[in-house]
C-alpha cells in the first residue's frame, strides 16, 4: 500500500467533529489511517480522504451524518470495502467506516439472520453454518455484505433460492440527516424496495435482515479445467446443459490462468484455460447427475470436483480475488449465450495486456432458476430481466504504469460486448461506466424514475454520491 499524504490546506480539519463520537477519527497523519483505507481495489491507494470516522455503532453512524448533513459535506461510505469502483475511500471525502461493526445473529428456528454492515462473506457463512443454513449471497468470504446486498447479490445459490436482495427481509437505516428508520414490506416500503439493488443511494444501513436457507453443511463443487482450445465448444453446449440442469446446481465458466495444480502439466501453468465451477448445494448422492453432463462437454485436462464443506466451497474463488491489486472490473447481462458472444469474449481475453504479476479473467454466470423466475422485475430497484448468462471481465496488476493500456482493453472489451449485452444489468460486478449506463442499468424507464424519486426523499442534496449515483428527481 502506498503511503501518501494530503497537501497543507487541501482537506478541511474538522476540527469541530462532535465529542459525542465513540468510535475512531482517522486523518492523513493518524497512525491507522493508511491500514484503514486500503481497499479490494489496490487504484484507492492513490486517493486521500480527509477524514475516516470508523462508527463502533448506529449511534455513531447517525452523529457522523448529522455532522455532515448540517454542512452540506459529501460522505463516502465504506462496509467490507471490496467494492471495484473504489469509492468507498474517495480523495479529500469525509467517510462514514462501518468496518467495525461485526455483530451478526442468527434466529435458527424462524430462519432469521440479522448481519451488521461490517460484516464479511465468510464470517456471515461461519454463523449461518453453525445451524445448516446459509444466506444467499457472493463467492468471495472476503466480500462485504452490506454492498452485495444493496446492489443485488448473487453467487452459487442464486439458481436456487434467488439473489440475495430476494432474501433480504428488511433494513435498519440511519438517514443522511441522522434519524433510525426501518424499512420492510410494512414500514417505508418504497424505501424497501430501493435498498433491494440501489445500492448506497439512500442512507446508511446500520443491520440487514435476511432469510436463511438449509444449506450443507456438506456441497458437492469443484473444478473441471478444459484446454483453451476446448473453450468454444464447452461453452457452446453449456445452455443446453444447464437448461436441463437442477435448480440445486449453480454454475461459473471461467477464461483464466491456469493454476499451478499437480494434476496438469508443468506447461499448462499460468497458460489460459477454461474452468468450469460447479457447485451443487443439493442432495449430494444425485449431484453427479447435473454435474456430469458438464464434464461431457469436452475432455478435462483436470476433474477436482468432490464433497467438500459449504465453508470451502463459498471460499473457492478467494484465490482469485486478492486485495490491494489495481483493477478494472466490466461486465453486463447476456439474454443467450450465443456463438457471437463466446467469440467475442474469447477473442478480447486472448488480446488482454499480460504484465509479469498481472491476471486477466473471463467468467461466465449461469442464471436462470430462482433468480430468473421466482420474483417480478419490478418488485425490487436490483434488474435481472431478461438475464440469462453475465459475463464478467477482471484484470489486476501491481503497478501504476500498466493503468493506461489496461483501460483501454476494458473499453475495448465493453464496447465489444456491448451488441450482445442487455442495457440492464448488476451493479456490482462491473465498474461505473457513466451516465447513460446508470440510466438504463435498473431497468425500464419507470424504474429509473422511481429510483430518482425515492432518492429526492431521503437525500434531496445527493450527500451520498461516492457510488453509483442515482440523481435526485428535483436535481437532474
Amino acid at each position: 500500500m502506498t503511503t501518501t499524504s494530503a497537501a497543507p490546506g487541501t482537506h478541511p480539519d474538522f476540527s469541530d467533529f462532535p465529542a459525542g463520537f465513540r468510535g475512531a477519527l482517522l486523518r492523513p497523519d493518524s497512525a491507522r489511517y493508511n491500514t484503514a483505507r486500503a481497499l479490494y481495489q489496490g487504484r484507492a491507494a492513490d486517493e486521500v480522504p480527509a477524514l475516516i470516522a470508523q462508527c463502533l455503532d448506529e449511534d455513531d453512524v447517525a452523529t457522523t451524518l448529522r455532522y455532515a448533513s448540517a454542512r452540506g459535506i459529501p460522505v463516502a461510505v465504506r462496509g467490507g470495502g471490496h467494492g471495484s469502483d473504489g469509492y468507498a475511500m474517495p480523495d479529500g471525502a469525509l467517510v462514514v467506516d462501518l468496518s467495525p461493526m461485526k455483530a451478526v445473529t442468527v434466529d435458527p428456528k424462524a430462519r432469521v439472520v440479522r448481519a451488521q454492515p461490517g460484516v464479511l462473506l465468510g464470517e456471515l457463512d461461519a454463523a449461518t453454518q453453525r445451524h445448516g443454513l446459509a444466506v444467499p449471497a457472493g463467492t468471495v468470504s472476503t466480500t462485504g455484505v452490506a454492498g452485495l446486498t444493496l446492489g443485488g447479490g448473487i453467487g452459487h445459490l442464486m439458481r436456487r433460492y434467488g439473489a440475495t436482495v430476494d432474501n433480504l427481509l428488511a433494513c435498519e437505516m440511519v438517514t443522511v440527516d441522522g434519524r433510525k428508520v426501518r424499512a420492510d414490506e410494512a414500514e417505508n416500503a418504497e424505501l424497501f424496495w430501493a435498498l433491494r439493488g440501489g445500492g448506497g443511494n439512500f442512507g446508511v444501513v446500520t443491520t440487514f435482515e435476511y432469510r436463511a436457507h438449509p444449506v450443507g453443511p456438506d456441497v458437492v463443487a469443484g473444478q473441471l479445467i478444459f484446454p483453451i482450445e476446448q473453450a468454444a465448444d464447452v461453452l457452446g453446449g453449456l445452455p443446453a446443459v444447464m437448461a436441463a440442469a437442477p435448480r440445486e446446481l449453480g454454475l461459473l465458466a471461467a477464461v483464466a490462468p491456469a493454476p499451478a495444480l499437480p494434476t496438469l502439466p508443468e506447461q499448462a501453468h499460468g497458460k489460459p484455460v477454461l474452468v468450469l465451477v460447479p457447485v451443487h448445494s443439493g442432495d449430494v448422492a444425485t449431484a453427479h447427475r447435473g454435474i456430469d453432463p458438464l464434464a461431457a462437454l469436452g475432455r478435462p485436462l483436470a476433474d477436482h470436483v468432490a464433497r467438500m464443506p459449504w465453508l470451502k466451497a463459498n471460499s473457492m474463488l478467494d484465490a482469485i480475488a486478492p486485495h490491494g491489486m489495481r483493477m478494472n472490473l466490466r461486465g453486463g447481462y447476456l439474454p443467450a449465450l450465443s456463438t457471437d458472444a463466446v467469440t467475442t469474449l474469447l477473442t478480447n481475453a486472448a488480446a488482454a495486456p499480460s504484465p509479469p504479476g498481472a491476471a486477466t479473467t473471463i467468467n461466465l454466470w449461469c442464471m436462470g432458476g430462482a433468480i430468473s423466475e421466482d420474483t417480478a422485475e419490478d418488485a425490487t430497484a436490483f434488474s435481472r430481466e431478461g438475464a440469462t448468462w453475465l459475463w464478467e471481465a477482471v484484470s489486476m496488476w501491481d503497478t501504476p504504469e500498466h493503468d493506461a493500456q489496461y483501460k483501454q482493453w476494458a473499453k475495448a472489451i465493453t464496447a465489444a460486448m456491448r451488441p450482445h449485452s442487455l442495457t440492464n444489468g448488476y451493479t456490482n460486478l462491473t465498474d461505473d461506466q457513466g451516465a447513460e449506463w446508470r440510466r438504463t442499468v435498473h431497468g425500464s424507464e419507470a424504474k429509473q424514475r422511481r429510483l430518482r424519486a425515492v432518492k429526492a426523499i431521503w437525500d434531496p442534496a445527493n450527500l451520498l454520491r461516492f457510488n453509483k449515483n442515482i440523481t435526485p428527481e428535483t436535481a437532474a
